[in-house]
């Protein structure tokens, strides 16, 4: 009799347990947070129009973002110029993000090689915090975003990186710049990171071009990074994707496949309005998705809307994250319903 009410109670807690898990992922409530945004030189008029819509609730916009030319000097497109000047005097605090992408005929994103020339050694090293906080100065920014990528697996960059990401906050603090560090969710957390700058890990790129159909975050993705990150030193904060991706013709593993590209959510509604769908809403993502048949293609396609944002903005907060950046402003439907608690 014993053994059979602890077996009875073992399979309620199993039972009770599994329905707390299958609770669908919503937004509510939760703690306040720092909201802060990306405006893309590529996209700013799009990007003008959701900051008017989001502006009451960002305390946050990083100017996106300086790149390199095809000599490794610094390139800062036209429209960032013009972004800073849209912002100047307005009551934000403004970034300027620096990438490894390189523009000109090499055209490359995300580049490996130049980070080993920009860093490849001391002297490296010192030229490119100089010139970085050079620029962020003569844009009168609040702080420096560095945005660098694509360089984690390799172990020596990863400690040449290590290297610069110390005296770049060091020459930051000194100059009187905040910054900002984005990470890749593959980053070891662990490697020894300095103390003192902001670390903002991007919580997406679950699925994408790279994976079959899916949204670009779920409870389990973000649960998971979020747990890795206790490795990081303290300011620890977030990024969370607007947009989405479609896959055509996406058969058994990926066997079979065709066109795979991002989509912005305006994309994404227009797309269902013309073929008729109708999106459901994922219970693990929050995330909307659809399928449609056109010209002999099956298409599925996954994004996220406001209450997909608001879901993991609320997941992220009540588990600690107390600063989350949105990828990116521009082309979204309902931007100014995101909550900032």
């Amino acid at each position: 009799m014993r053994s059979g009410m602890i077996c009875l109670l073992f399979l309620m807690c199993v039972l009770i347990g599994g329905c707390v898990e299958a609770e669908p992922l919503r937004s509510g409530h939760h703690p306040p947070v720092h909201l802060t945004s990306w405006h893309t030189y590529w996209d700013m008029e799009a990007g003008s129009q959701d900051h008017a819509a989001l502006r009451k609730k960002l305390d946050a916009i990083s100017y996106f973002a300086v790149c390199y030319d095809e000599h490794d000097a610094l390139y800062v497109p036209d429209s960032v110029r013009a972004m800073a000047a849209e912002y100047k005097g307005k009551k934000v605090e403004t970034y300027l993000s620096f990438v490894n992408d390189i523009v000109g005929k090499r055209r490359s994103e995300k580049d490996r090689e130049l980070l080993w020339r920009l860093l490849r050694d001391d002297a490296a090293i010192d030229h490119t915090v100089a010139e970085i906080v050079a620029l962020a100065k003569e844009f009168d920014v609040y702080g420096v975003e560095l945005d660098y990528e694509n360089f984690a697996k390799d172990e020596k960059l990863l400690q040449r990186y290590l290297v610069f990401t110390y005296r770049l906050s060091m020459a930051c603090v000194q100059n009187n710049l905040k910054l900002r560090i984005v990470l890749e969710p593959s980053v070891p957390f662990d490697a020894g990171f300095a103390k003192g700058p902001e670390y903002v890990v991007m919580l997406y790129n679950l699925h994408g071009k790279h994976s079959g159909p899916g949204a670009k975050a779920d409870r389990a993705f973000i649960e998971k990074t979020l747990a890795k990150m206790e490795a990081l030193p303290e300011k620890r904060a977030v990024a969370l994707a607007t947009g989405g991706c479609l896959w055509q013709d996406y058969g058994l593993f990926g066997l079979k496949t065709g066109e795979r590209s991002f989509i912005t959510e305006r994309e994404a509604v227009a797309l269902a309005e013309q073929h008729h769908a109708v999106p459901e809403r994922d219970e693990e993502s929050a995330a909307l998705h659809f399928t449609f048949e056109a010209d002999g293609h099956e298409t599925e396609v996954w994004y996220a809307d406001s209450e997909t944002l608001n879901a993991w903005i609320t997941f992220a907060a009540n588990h600690g994250i107390a600063s989350v950046s949105i990828w990116r402003l521009g082309g979204n439907v309902d931007i100014g319903q995101l909550r900032s608690q």
